[in-house]
């Protein structure tokens, strides 16, 4: 075995192009059909409104039978993989660090509170609805950080089982309806609260999961309470980091079949995801380029949502029942109370 493995790694660079170039057009099919339905899920959504992850989540659902057998298989594997990581990555140029601390302690530890304590009351409350504890952490992370795109990086690090994809699946469809929703709604709730501009902007931007529904409720109260929404919803996206290194660790230390003096391993593409917060922050990524970044990101995840709709058929969505939908909006709801509560009793004063 250590034999075998020296020859892999001693294969010249020839070798290796060789090897890459002929996996590229076996993937090939299966990721120009993602990317198809990226495309024509952001024309439609650009066009006549609704969230585009969700769009590309359905019409992958639709083409189920690719994923089945045939050439398109590999393709469809990568992009919710590979493609998927990439894109995670790409979105710590949407954060710096200056960014995060001219929030002030109330909102970080607002947010820092929502965050943990909501994946807490994601695991025990799906385990007083008889649910997997992995489902509540799942659902939990996605709620209290960045929805779809927690969703997706925190499955990347959790185990793979038989229900695995199908409870991706079902997490990113319920956080982007429920995220929908909430846009639509908290505004009313600041409304009745008589909440100031600053204390809108932590409110929604300390409760919304998806980023775009964050800017867009934020921004229809006042340009201030947009900005300031939006800093805090990057605050939660930053939080991404130390929750996937902590699932990372969970998980590897709960399967036991490594020894205890290995250390995990952090996932390549959370430590792309720092490297480009540290880079950002220095100022060292010019304003056009990470504006190309941050689209191709945006690219990326719903490439990937679309392969992993594509992964799951209609049939095994529906046997789930409706405990992960209760489990979802509970979740919402704590957050939603966790968050007023720090408000309305001064923790957040700004």
């Amino acid at each position: 075995m250590i034999i075998e493995r020296g020859k892999r790694a001693m294969r010249s660079p020839i070798t290796f192009s060789r090897t890459a170039a002929e996996g590229f057009p076996h993937v090939m099919p299966g990721v120009l059909i993602c990317i198809t339905i990226a495309l024509a899920t952001t024309f439609i959504a650009d066009h006549y409104g609704g969230p585009t992850l969700l769009y590309a989540l359905l019409f992958g659902m639709s083409l189920h039978f690719l994923s089945e057998e045939g050439r398109c298989v590999a393709g469809i594997e990568f992009a919710a993989r590979t493609i998927l990581r990439f894109g995670v990555a790409l979105l710590g140029v949407r954060i710096t660090i200056e960014q995060v601390t001219s929030l002030g302690i109330g909102p970080i530890v607002t947010v820092v509170a929502g965050v943990v304590l909501t994946i807490l009351m994601g695991a025990l409350l799906a385990r007083l609805m008889g649910l997997h504890r992995d489902m509540g952490l799942l659902t939990g992370g996605a709620v209290a950080i960045c929805g779809a795109s927690a969703a997706l990086a925190l499955s990347a690090v959790m185990p793979r089982g038989a229900n695995s994809e199908r409870n991706t699946i079902l997490t990113v469809v319920g956080v982007t309806t429920l995220s929908t929703a909430a846009m639509v709604l908290y505004p009313l709730v600041v409304g009745v609260l008589s909440l100031t501009d600053q204390q809108a902007g932590v409110f929604l931007g300390g409760t919304i999961h998806d980023v775009a529904q964050v800017v867009g409720a934020g921004y229809m109260i006042s340009e201030e309470a947009g900005d300031v929404s939006t800093f805090v919803k990057l605050m939660r996206v930053a939080m991404l980091v130390p929750v996937v290194m902590c699932f990372t660790f969970l998980f590897r230390h709960s399967e036991g079949h490594e020894g205890r003096s290995k250390v995990p391993r952090l996932p390549g593409f959370l430590v792309a995801f720092v490297v480009l917060v540290i880079i950002n922050s220095l100022g060292a990524i010019p304003v056009s380029v990470a504006d190309g970044m941050t689209d191709l990101s945006r690219w990326c995840l719903v490439t990937a949502i679309a392969a992993l709709g594509i992964k799951t058929s209609f049939q095994k969505l529906a046997v789930v029942g409706w405990k992960p939908v209760i489990l979802m909006v509970a979740e919402t709801l704590f957050l939603l109370a966790l968050v007023l509560v720090f408000i309305l009793f001064g923790v957040v004063s700004i």
